[in-house]
């Protein structure tokens, strides 16, 4: 099997364009061309890693965390980053990031957060902003159908929980080809008046290629009318952190024991207790300092994450108990689902996860 076809499968898991602009994920070193012998899923693409990969046959090592974050301009092996990347690139290893990819996708990171700890009715705590255009295009009733089926298979027209979304109004359309045009309806140089069916869809905009084509290649019209707009919806399906809640409420002295037991925390940081029962949990796997106020906005009585300084602590403002559970803690379970994921997809492919313990912080 090629890389690519690994890759693809990937994408479909954690599209890259769900990711934060801040990010760098995708295919960080490699070849996507080659044959792959085996898939090894890590959190961190560490040089023990690659040797773990060395030695059990895989070409392709996906990571949570990115290896490669910010830009280098040497590579001389000075520190951990350097020395991975060599060893990779001397080994013929491709490595691939997900990261923020599987953050925002509403079965990602922060789902299975929720799930470990048994949360239901889940939603996005912070959706998307700016990542939804509308099309807008015209044709004759005959063609509709065909043009609507085109859009959808395409992957316009979802909304929310609903799927084949669009509206449709009906008018009259006019136009007056020249010389060198070959209507379908109509003639040369003659204005002709057409029954139309106005077609509205919404899609996510890194599909506008793909919506692009299929409304070309269904549509009959020599010229294809369109408009596309950027809206100021947010996407409710993508987003960073969760909110769910518990199926019965707890103290916060039992939760906080439920949360040290179920993520297999060594330690959590917490703030005062607030002596009131639990029962709306926001999550945010790893650093989630930005997302505090929104967690106590959405009415959660807990929010875990990692990565809290001092002063953050104080941002809790008596309103919820913010705890903070170890970076490393918070997505320990994402390597597992890409593991299924993948085994999913590739049955009979040798995809292994990886024993190595990445995690750079330690406990007394």
């Amino acid at each position: 099997m090629k890389t690519k076809q690994i890759l693809g499968f990937l994408e479909e898991m954690a599209p890259l364009a769900y990711a934060e602009s801040f990010d760098n994920v995708g295919l960080l070193v490699g070849n996507q061309n080659n044959d792959c012998t085996g898939v090894l899923v890590c959190h961190d693409a560490l040089e023990i890693v690659i040797d773990e990969a060395i030695a059990k046959n895989c070409n392709l090592v996906v990571c949570f965390h990115p290896i490669l974050f910010s830009g280098l301009k040497k590579i001389t092996g000075k520190n951990y980053v350097e020395r991975s990347i060599i060893k990779a690139i001397k080994n013929d290893i491709a490595i691939y990031a997900v990261h923020t990819a599987l953050d925002n996708h509403k079965n990602g990171v922060n789902k299975i957060f929720c799930d470990a700890l048994g949360l239901i009715n889940t939603r996005i705590l912070i959706p998307k902003a700016n990542f939804i255009q509308k099309l807008v295009t015209f044709t004759v009733s005959e063609n509709a159908e065909k043009v609507r089926t085109a859009l959808f298979n395409a992957g316009a027209g979802t909304i929310g929980n609903y799927e084949n979304c669009s509206f449709n109004s009906i008018g009259i359309g006019t136009y007056k080809g020249n010389e060198d045009s070959n209507p379908v309806i109509g003639e040369r140089n003659l204005l002709t008046k057409a029954d139309e069916i106005k077609i509205e869809v919404t899609f996510e905009k890194h599909l506008q290629h793909q919506i692009l084509e299929a409304l070309f290649e269904s549509h009959i019209y020599e010229e294809v009318a369109y408009e596309i707009y950027d809206l100021l919806n947010i996407h409710q399906n993508i987003g960073l952190g969760m909110i769910g809640e518990l199926p019965e409420e707890m103290d916060e002295t039992s939760f906080l024991q439920l949360v040290k037991t179920k993520m297999k925390a060594d330690g959590i940081r917490h703030s005062a207790f607030l002596n009131k029962k639990i029962k709306k949990v926001a999550v945010l796997g790893g650093s989630g300092s930005e997302a505090i106020s929104k967690a106590i906005q959405a009415g959660a009585n807990a929010f875990l994450t990692a990565d809290l300084k001092y002063h953050q602590f104080y941002e809790a403002e008596n309103q919820l108990l913010l705890a903070d559970i170890g970076h490393f803690e918070s997505e320990r379970y994402t390597k597992n689902y890409i593991v299924d994921y993948l085994t999913k997809k590739m049955p009979n492919f040798a995809i292994i996860l990886s024993e190595e313990n990445t995690n750079p912080v330690k406990y007394l």
